[in-house]
């Protein structure tokens, strides 16, 4: 096993507000809008929209007169959502199969069991192994880890967790001939092209879905192929960059960092455990489980309830072979704990989600029949994008979403402003909502990897001593590449009506 350098750097905290003020001040400006901004309906065109949805006829809005509707009261009561108590109703919104209630319960669902699958250890070993092969396994090595941390971006949302294993991986890569660069690139960067293009990561794309209306964890096909685009191209470019690094090392922007590295860590090899049957049997399992639930909602049309089921099933069959296999450091007890720390890190999450839907609440709410101030936000920023053709309007939303996300590092906030605006204007635009789903998982994904304000990448540079301009210079290329290729799935998207 290759370990730490002795003296690593503490990762730095993000700097900026946390996401829950922002959120509490977009729900102070909600709750003032609701009092100063006019209040508009639209009518139904009477054909059906995407998603089963009646298609607003944008021709038809109008301001209603001040006296059909004030602003929304300080304190509610009996049911009526005021500024005290949109939190509460937020929560308590919508059935078993939307948000917030469904939603909430899946997502803690989903975080409890991925606990126990990482509790066992099967994953962080697996791992550890390869890492170990960093100093003798060669180039396919490089790909290799590429696709295997952005599968951990993509199923499980994987981030802040790299920034141990740049912390592992760093010295073994320099060691190899490689550099420090290289080492956050098959990590970190791997974890956001898998997050920005993945099928099935519960923290973006899901919540995104949920607050849009659209089915949970549908589109799948064509993500499928932008993941394994992306993935297989960003590996290439990767591997590319580190043969040419190991054959001239000086060109490095990180040469004499690493080299001093490499003189402190000549002597921190050590043997790695080797993954046991049980380990095998997990990491079968898991690749199994993605399988069970791709099948599901294709061919079954499975949806929250059963794909929540389906993911409790891995964290029960995984916890029970850990037992039965006598894991090193498992047990029940323990197993229990892992689940319910899952689901209490999934909690901010599902608060972000309630304070989505408490703003839309506040502003009047969605229904585009009633009066509310969202309807006339809608038609504002609808008349410019109306001017733009449909694929227009698609790329406007992800130049948006990516702008954003530079100020809102975290992917389940960016959702919570966005989406409830971004999905009826979708509708406005003849965009489909899944398309506008679409461009906020390639903003927010993407960008994540020159974003200051993620702690994700702050830490994951600071554990391989590359401070932010060095990343920046490197970079900012290959993120334009990586966007440029968004903007083509994004556009193909649009033209075929992605649904």
């Amino acid at each position: 096993m290759i370990v730490p350098d002795p003296d690593p750097i503490v990762p730095p905290k993000a700097q900026g507000p946390d996401t829950l003020l922002i959120l509490l001040a977009v729900a102070i400006l909600a709750f003032a809008a609701s009092w100063l901004a006019p209040k508009g309906v639209f009518e139904l065109a009477g054909v059906v929209g995407a998603g089963g949805r009646p298609a607003i006829d944008p021709t038809s809005f109008h301001i209603v007169p001040s006296s059909e509707g004030g602003g929304a009261p300080f304190f509610g009561s009996g049911g009526e959502v005021g500024f005290l108590n949109f939190l509460f109703e937020g929560l308590v919104s919508g059935d078993r199969n939307a948000a917030t209630v469904g939603l909430m319960a899946f997502l803690l669902i989903v975080g409890g069991s991925f606990g126990v699958v990482m509790q066992t250890g099967a994953v962080e070993r697996g791992l550890r192994i390869l890492m170990a092969w960093g100093g003798t396994g060669g180039g396919w090595l490089i790909p290799l880890l590429f696709a295997i941390f952005a599968l951990g971006g993509a199923v499980f949302g994987m981030g802040e967790e790299a920034i141990v294993f740049v912390l592992i991986l760093s010295p073994a890569l320099i060691r190899a001939g490689y550099d420090s660069l290289t080492a956050v690139l098959v990590t970190y960067v791997a974890t956001q092209v898998g997050f920005a293009t993945s099928w099935m990561n519960p923290f973006g794309l899901v919540i995104a879905q949920g607050i849009a209306g659209v089915p949970i964890l549908s589109g799948m096909a064509l993500r499928l192929v932008m993941f394994a685009a992306f993935t297989g191209l960003a590996a290439l470019a990767t591997w590319r960059y580190a043969q040419q690094i190991k054959a001239r090392p000086e060109r490095s922007l990180t040469h004499r960092v690493d080299a001093a590295v490499r003189a402190r860590s000549a002597d921190t090899v050590i043997e790695v455990r080797a993954l046991g049957i049980g380990d095998i049997a997990i990491l079968v399992l898991l690749a199994a489980t993605i399988g069970w639930i791709a099948w599901g909602v294709v061919a079954e049309g499975y949806y929250l309830a059963e794909i929540a089921g389906q993911f409790f099933a891995l964290g029960l069959a995984a916890g029970i072979l850990a037992l039965a296999f006598r894991l090193p450091d498992v047990d029940a007890n323990g197993l229990a704990g892992a689940f319910r720390e899952g689901a209490v890190q999934m909690a901010p999450a599902v608060i972000v989600v309630a304070i989505a839907k408490g703003v839309v609440l506040l502003l009047g709410g969605d229904d585009p029949t009633r009066p509310s101030v969202l309807n006339t936000l809608l038609d504002l920023v609808g008349g410019w994008a109306s001017h733009l053709p449909d694929w227009g309007a698609a790329l406007s939303m992800l130049g948006l979403q990516s702008v954003l996300n530079l100020f809102i590092a975290s992917g389940s906030g960016q959702a919570a402003l966005t989406m409830p605006l971004m999905a009826p204007l979708a509708d406005l635009t003849g965009v489909t909502r899944q398309t506008s789903v679409l461009a906020f998982q390639l903003g927010d994904g993407l960008t994540n990897i020159v974003c200051p304000a993620s702690a994700a990448l702050m830490g994951s540079l600071a554990a391989a001593r590359i401070d932010w301009a060095t990343w920046l210079r490197f970079i900012w290329k290959p993120t334009l590449a990586l966007l440029a290729l968004a903007v083509a799935f994004v556009v193909v998207a649009t033209l075929t009506g992605y649904r």
